[in-house]
């Protein structure tokens, strides 16, 4: 574990899974902590989606009439979810006190790519960069997201206004609805809220988590965010990503977040989360 400090903020963060494992501010958990001696990324406090976010259908899509087929991990079959890099291990690139930088490249992955994280403290909070890279000779197909959890109390309020939301008959959505659909969080009580697992379009790129002790604001260069509220939990996850699930299978090129890389090019997307 690598820690990071700046004022009454401290971070731990993981090269296992490229993951956060605890934000603290002034000894309080800004996001749900890790338990002690947990090794499953999904249990951290935050975690990379690259180079895509979310489900693809069956493990698999065509790109450039060429059928792709991604590793499924049992639990989640059939369907191919969050990418690879928070199941690899992390190098770190650079390190200061308030600042880590870390990249990661695997082959589970048709083309070759670099992923960058830079983790930094400020008196503002923690921000966190990502990048994708095509390091590949074609262009390919690229998405990126960031997972983050938050606690959840009795009294939490969520707000993050969006336009629309992707839902469908399964986990794997194929239309766009009104946000209220699904549920409006429009300043809402999480508590009222049913089990929720969706993307949202049309986002402002700003969400408010509002509890007795105060409000944690994040902000994101992204106008999609996918909304985890699983039920009996004390933990939500509201994940800035760059495209709607499934995008792959479901949207052309340049539609729905569907970016396509050439060679030597790179997606970027950042995440803020202060504390108030």
């Amino acid at each position: 574990m690598i820690r990071l400090e700046h004022g009454d903020w401290v971070a731990t963060v993981a090269l296992q899974g490229g993951a956060v494992a605890a934000l603290t501010k002034g000894g309080e958990d800004v996001l749900r902590p890790t338990p002690k001696g947990a090794t499953d990324i999904l249990d951290f406090a935050c975690f990379p989606l690259v180079p895509y976010a979310n489900r693809i259908a069956q493990g698999r899509f065509v790109f450039d009439d060429r059928e792709i087929r991604l590793p499924v991990l049992p639990r989640f079959a059939p369907h191919a979810l969050h990418g690879e890099g928070w199941l690899g291990v992390w190098t770190v690139l650079e390190q200061a006190a308030d600042r880590l930088t870390l990249s990661f490249g695997a082959d589970g992955w048709p083309w070759r790519y670099e992923a960058r994280q830079t983790f930094s403290l400020s008196d503002d909070g923690l921000r966190i960069d990502l990048s994708l890279s095509n390091r590949h000779t074609t262009p390919m197909p690229a998405g990126i997201g960031l997972h983050p959890y938050f606690p959840r109390h009795a009294e939490t309020r969520l707000d993050a206004p969006a336009t629309g939301v992707w839902t469908g008959e399964d986990i794997v959505p194929n239309r766009l609805a009104p946000s209220d659909a699904v549920f409006d969080w429009t300043d809402r009580a999480v508590a009222d809220a049913p089990f929720v697992d969706n993307a949202y379009e049309g986002w402002s790129g700003e969400a408010r988590l509002s509890d007795a002790a105060g409000t944690t604001i994040v902000r994101a260069s992204a106008d999609r965010l996918h909304v985890y509220v699983p039920t009996g939990e004390a933990f939500l996850c509201a994940e800035p990503v760059s495209h709607r699930p499934d995008v792959f299978n479901q949207a052309a090129p340049g539609e729905q977040g569907f970016t396509v890389l050439p060679p030597g090019e790179t997606l970027a997307l950042w995440m803020t989360i202060g504390r108030t």
